[in-house]
């Protein structure tokens, strides 16, 4: 699994490739059969499904303590690298050589692009999901709330409820469900909101680093459609959205793109995020800040899979739960082309010819060729040093 953690680099895609050929073909840790079927099972849950895939081969393996040592084992050497770039981004821009990151920002628009146009490709089958992923975009993009997210789920969810999709009987039998996980999952959900409506009422001292698990958290909790989706919900709350702007738009597009160059989990980007939003607390609580994003944002996640995977079995049963995730997939594919938008607006001198070249040749070269992300990122860090 570290091993895995350290080499799997170009996103969810990606990383189910090299699970297989590890997991499946080499070790033989687990079928092929059962690596799809948890394939397909983690598509239903918000959160990172990677992540998830590979916590469920753990639990498989050994059980609940298995899965949080193979979650640790994936999640960390990401979340220090990420964690570690909040430093090094303050660093630069003190010593006036951050325009080596030039490139980095326009190049992460482009990424975002490929994602959304290869997830249109597979979500969007018919005139009901391109209206539903529509109505997404405008929403996502006129309307400026932090409720905006998981009220367009629900929707999506319920108005794709009203096709007549069915989905096959199965025959495997239910297992026993644990209510723990989903107790626990639904506590801290209810007690980190609270506690964070609390202190920033009564202005606490330690009010930021309460309310940052409290977002990430949340974030984990809702968040359909990998780490893009999640990029867009956090470029909203602690850029455009904020009344004082956490960090500007060009340092939070870096760690966008850098995140690229990376290996692990695109959600690895909270460890980015929570350091720079602590940032004027001091190098201390950086450090912190870099802790809670990354425990917010895979604790979902765990507790989610944990849950459910049992019941998956009697879940997968009721017709319910398939025609709600056309809807939901329709939304996630809306929300990431309005993300695309508005990342690209930030960017400042967005209609520079090098900065429009850089958006087009990132989503070029990952439509049409198979060069690595990192190579891909790397090439715009030198654009940047020598241009």
């Amino acid at each position: 699994m570290f091993k895995h953690s350290l080499t799997a680099f170009g996103g969810p895609q990606m990383h189910f490739v090299r699970m297989h050929k590890l997991f499946v073909e080499k070790e033989r840790y687990i079928s092929e059969k059962e690596l799809l079927e948890i394939n397909a099972f983690v598509q239903l849950l918000p959160g990172a499904s990677s992540t998830q895939l590979l916590t469920l081969i753990g639990y498989k393996r050994g059980g609940v303590v298995l899965a949080i040592i193979t979650l640790a084992l994936w999640m960390l050497p990401a979340c220090f690298l990420m964690g570690l770039l909040s430093f090094i981004v303050l660093y630069l821009d003190r010593a006036n050589v951050s325009y080596i990151f030039r490139f980095v920002q326009p190049m992460a628009v482009g990424f975002l692009a490929f994602s959304a146009f290869k997830s249109f490709k597979i979500s969007i089958k018919n005139q009901a999901t391109f209206c539903i992923m529509l109505g997404a975009t405008l929403i996502t993009y006129l309307i400026q709330s932090p409720w905006v997210f998981p009220s367009l789920i629900i929707a999506g969810s319920i108005v794709s409820n009203f096709s007549d999709k069915r989905i096959p009987d199965f025959e495997e039998k239910s297992k026993p469900v644990n209510w723990y996980n989903l107790w626990l999952f639904a506590i801290i959900f209810l007690v980190a909101g609270l506690f964070s409506e609390y202190a920033r009422l009564h202005n606490l001292p330690l009010r930021k680093p309460i309310s940052l698990f409290e977002n990430f958290y949340r974030f984990g909790s809702i968040v359909f459609g990998g780490g893009s989706v999640l990029i867009t919900m956090m470029f909203e709350q602690y850029v455009i959205r904020a009344k004082t702007p956490y960090m500007s738009s060009s340092d939070f597009l870096t760690g966008a793109g850098m995140v690229q160059a990376f290996p692990g989990p695109i959600f690895s980007i909270a460890s980015f995020v929570g350091g720079m939003v602590l940032k004027d607390m001091g190098p201390q609580f950086q450090l912190l800040g870099c802790v809670i994003g990354s425990i917010g944002i895979f604790l979902p996640s765990l507790l989610l899979v944990l849950f459910f995977y049992p019941i998956w079995n009697t879940l997968k049963k009721h017709v319910v739960v398939f025609r709600a995730m056309e809807g939901i997939n329709a939304v996630v594919v809306g929300i990431m082309a309005a993300a695309t938008i508005l990342l690209f607006m930030s960017i400042p001198s967005r209609y520079d010819l090098l900065n429009l070249f850089a958006v087009l040749v990132t989503f070029l070269l990952l439509q049409l060729t198979r060069t690595p992300s990192p190579i891909i990122v790397l090439a715009f860090l030198l654009m940047g040093w020598f241009l």
